[in-house]
């Protein structure tokens, strides 16, 4: 498995590009914008894009669906089945003032807390972890947490949005995250890569 960094729209959320080497079959965390910089990894790595995941609903996080829907359209849009209401309306996800557009989204799967799915030889699980929205979600799969906005390294997810819980999160993060491993790294949806231990031991907020 190859994880691939990008940063993208205006607020440079971490864009994943998860592959499959053995197959090439892979998916993408969190499009927050265009990039042309993962179109031509994708083209050039010949990686099969099959799908599009959203940890969470938020404008800065669904950007660049759409552009890379129209280039990739076997990518299925995949979403919580909680977040569907936030995806769908612009007022709520604040699109439009994170993107200058609005952005409505449906996903074609949308997953429930402890749903799998295979991508190549690539095992997800899909991780409900309420707090910063609704239906927020990570997304684990071989040691690896795609986090989204609701771990940070020593940091958690605004919780001041309509959806927003401190003890919810707190709830997810404490009873969902750190009863992985420790040496589970963390993938977030801004700044850096932690572990689940280094957040277990040095997270201020849990």
């Amino acid at each position: 498995m190859r994880i691939q960094k990008f940063m993208t729209g205006p607020l440079q959320v971490n864009t994943y590009l998860v592959s499959d080497e053995a197959t090439k079959k892979g998916f993408m965390v969190d499009p927050g914008g265009y990039s042309e910089k993962i179109r031509q990894t994708i083209d050039e790595e010949k990686i099969e894009l099959d799908y599009i995941i959203l940890t969470h609903g938020h404008g800065d996080h669904i950007g660049g669906v759409a552009d890379f829907q129209s280039l990739y359209p076997q990518a299925r849009l995949v979403a919580s089945k909680e977040e569907k209401a936030l995806l769908s309306s612009p007022s709520m996800n604040f699109s439009r003032e994170t993107t200058g557009k609005p952005v409505e989204l449906v996903p074609d799967l949308a997953v429930e807390d402890g749903d799998q799915l295979m991508i190549g030889n690539i095992e997800l699980k899909f991780i409900l972890t309420p707090g910063h929205t609704k239906g927020g979600m990570c997304i684990l799969t071989d040691k690896a947490l795609f986090s989204g906005d609701t771990l940070f390294q020593q940091s958690i997810g605004r919780t001041d949005f309509p959806g927003g819980s401190l003890d919810e999160i707190r709830h997810s993060i404490m009873n969902k995250l750190f009863v992985l491993p420790e040496d589970t790294q963390v993938f977030p949806g801004h700044m850096g890569i932690t572990t689940i231990g280094n957040e277990m031991r040095n997270n201020p907020f849990v």
